[in-house]
């Protein structure tokens, strides 16, 4: 992340990888358990993975911006990543291990903040918030699974 480097964030998720992937893999969910993404649609027909066009629409606070994605690695049922387009820009990746019978999984972003959004700067100033955000993002999507 610009100015402060990647965030990563982990949850210990109570069911095993492959329940874990399935439900995380269905990107079009990601709306129900990510409380910044407002919408989530997903672009193209048929099974998600490599090369599948997310457009979200992301706000925090009262900053608003349409988060364009590809997604650039899908490793069934161990890790994703996408390639952040719209105005802040980067690197996001989930990637998920067994941990016996539970998975934990993995949040780490890599995040280039534009001028308008204070580059550098803005991007130390919202790392505190993006980090309580998603924290609790991936403990909704643990709740998921009981």
């Amino acid at each position: 992340m610009a100015g402060g480097g990647a965030i990563r964030i982990e949850q210990l998720v109570g069911a095993r990888r492959a329940a874990v992937w399935e439900d995380l893999s269905d990107l079009a969910s990601h709306g129900e358990w990510m409380l910044d993404a407002a919408s989530v649609t997903v672009h193209g027909e048929g099974t998600p993975g490599l090369g599948t066009r997310l457009q979200v629409l992301t706000r925090i606070g009262p900053l608003r911006t349409t988060d364009h994605m590809v997604v650039t690695g899908w490793k069934p049922p161990r890790r994703m990543a996408v390639r952040h387009r719209g105005l802040v820009g980067g690197d996001g990746e989930f990637t998920l291990d067994d941990r016996g019978d539970s998975t934990l999984v993995r949040w780490t972003e890599r995040l280039e903040f534009p001028w308008v959004f204070g580059g550098p700067v803005g991007a130390m100033a919202a790392r505190p918030i993006l980090v309580a955000v998603w924290r609790r993002n991936l403990r909704l999507f643990a709740a998921r699974f009981g």
